[in-house]
């Protein structure tokens, strides 16, 4: 399948993989259409997804199957009016149904908006009118479609809610709808097919400001994939990948569909409400996962486990993302299981824009090298390129070219688009600084600096230096308002088990962080707490510490 899309697919090193990549990009690309039914038609029995939750129900696909289903759907979806064009919100968890949904609404030329379940009825009424959402498809949980029903009152264009479980008053049954409806459906042609410039997917993701901004990716966005999938996961072909992730964020289009199905491998899917470190290692060891991809919250959890339970023989290959990866989460890690750790960055705008590849030796807490097609810079206060060691913000200079997977801007939103994006150039808002090797070093969003007596202070560093404590399980680094310094650092820590809050213990973390890094760095407060504020996705969210700590003054 990838020789299809790829002038050269097999590299000796990453400078050759950074020379000679090149993605080729037919006109009219559909991936539902071009990729799925493609290896429906040739190998039909070929495994494309495997689902367990955890209550212990399970069910594997072929891609005979995922096209069948997909097929339906599509035409249960056209029947109650779904057109090219239409945006179609999917609040389905880790549900399956999520991918005859997806595939579905690309054959159609429909707009998929994947959204989490713990949306509330003023977040979905602002989805709804921001976006004209016609229709939503959701799971059977009484709480989300409670908020859906409110939402509704005040959401003029939608005209559709379909339920993925029992009936419910004002809701379409998805099953009841699907099952009678005809598996044969022809691919849209002339004004109705889609071309690769159409909108195909919509992120709503939240800022440090304002309401959440509308990503908006078109056709081409899958094939982008093949660089995260193939060449920074490493997948293999008939291996079994599994991506931590929740539907409703785009960390599941990086690692539960696109890519991965391009590049020959199966998707596993762990169905599950509560994560318990324990169910996760037993899965990866049940099912015999090959390659895994999860945040580093997670891999702080899974190492504080007896990994030596588990029979690991299958699985070759992990990759981190989603934040920085701190060094003592990889040492342990690779101790425990001579895994390394291979970190990777990039956003709900693009696909993996930085990444430590299959080829390259890692630096434990560096992101990597540039992706091929992507012109990664860094470049200072004034726009001008960064040096060797200094820090700067990640930009990606698209005045040449628009690398695939690249979003088109934000969704009608052109004031925001040109904030960040002008004159050929993107500002991802992301700090880093660059290694003599070319390696780049992830240092926080530019909002979350700190500037502390006249230095600059990256959150990242500090946090690395406290989880080398034992004491330390989690913690964060925020800035609190100081009228002499300016702002000074604050750490809200989460303590191992064996662990209690004291001052003594206090001191005792403010000393060992002075030893670790930069005197200038330690945190001059210290709050145990038991547990941090984070998104689904598990991305710690320091901008609700700050909020917390403002409104306690």
């Amino acid at each position: 399948m990838l020789k299809k899309f790829l002038k050269t697919s097999s590299f000796d090193s990453y400078e050759d993989f950074a020379k000679r990549f090149k993605m080729l990009v037919p006109k009219g690309f559909n991936f539902a259409w071009d990729v799925v039914d493609e290896i429906a038609a040739k190998t039909p029995d070929k495994r494309a997804l495997v689902w367990c939750n955890d209550k212990g129900d399970q069910r594997t696909f072929s891609f005979g199957e995922i096209k069948r289903s997909t097929d339906k759907t599509a035409n249960f979806l056209i029947s109650l009016g779904i057109q090219k064009g239409d945006p179609v919100m999917l609040i389905l968890k880790r549900h399956f149904e999520y991918w005859f949904c997806l595939l579905a609404l690309h054959k159609i030329g429909a707009i998929a908006i994947p959204a989490t379940h713990l949306l509330k009825a003023k977040d979905i009424i602002y989805r709804n009118n921001a976006a004209s959402i016609k229709m939503i498809v959701c799971v059977d949980e009484t709480e989300i479609l409670d908020q859906i029903d409110i939402a509704a009152k005040e959401s003029s264009t939608l005209a559709h809610k379909v339920v993925i479980g029992k009936d419910r008053p004002g809701w379409q049954s998805f099953y009841q709808g699907m099952e009678t409806a005809s598996e044969h459906i022809s691919r849209p042609t002339g004004r109705h097919a889609t071309r690769n410039e159409d909108i195909s997917l919509l992120y709503f993701t939240s800022g440090t400001t304002g309401m959440p901004k509308m990503v908006q990716h078109n056709f081409v966005y899958p094939l982008g994939h093949i660089l995260t999938a193939k060449y920074w996961q490493n997948v293999q072909e008939d291996g079994l990948h599994l991506t931590v992730a929740d539907t409703g964020w785009a960390k599941a289009a990086w690692g539960k569909i696109y890519g991965q199905w391009l590049s020959g491998t199966a998707i596993f899917v762990y169905d599950y409400d509560k994560f318990v470190p324990k169910n996760i290692l037993e899965v990866l060891a049940k099912y015999k996962v090959t390659t895994f991809c999860a945040p580093p919250t997670i891999f702080r959890y899974l190492i504080k486990e007896d990994l030596k339970q588990y029979d690991f023989s299958q699985l070759k290959y992990c990759v981190v993302a989603g934040e920085p990866l701190n060094p003592e989460v990889f040492h342990q890690f690779k101790k425990m299981t001579g895994l390394k750790l291979m970190e990777g960055y990039g956003q709900t705008e693009t696909v993996v824009q930085i990444a430590t590849y299959p080829w390259m030796e890692p630096k434990p807490g560096s992101m990597g090298k540039p992706t091929p097609g992507y012109e990664i810079d860094l470049v200072n206060d004034k726009g001008a390129s960064c040096g060797v060691g200094e820090e700067g913000q990640i930009v990606i200079r698209t005045d040449k070219h628009k690398p695939a997977g690249m979003f088109d801007g934000y969704y009608r939103d052109a004031k925001l688009t040109q904030s960040v994006w002008s004159d050929g150039v993107y500002y991802t808002g992301d700090m880093a600084w660059r290694d003599e090797d070319g390696y780049y070093w992830f240092v926080g969003r530019a909002d979350d600096l700190i500037k502390s007596s006249g230095y600059r202070i990256g959150p990242f560093e500090v946090e690395s230096a406290l989880l080398e404590h034992p004491a330390v399980l989690e913690c964060a680094i925020t800035a609190v308002p100081d009228p002499d310094r300016g702002q000074i650092v604050k750490a809200s820590v989460v303590l191992t088990k064996n662990y209690k809050a004291s001052q003594e213990l206090v001191v005792e973390l403010q000393e060992h962080v002075k030893k670790v890094t930069a005197p200038y760095k330690y945190p001059r407060i210290i709050e145990f707490v038991t547990e941090l504020p984070k998104t689904i996705s598990g991305k710690i969210r320091r901008v609700q510490i700050r909020e917390a700590d403002k409104n306690r003054e």
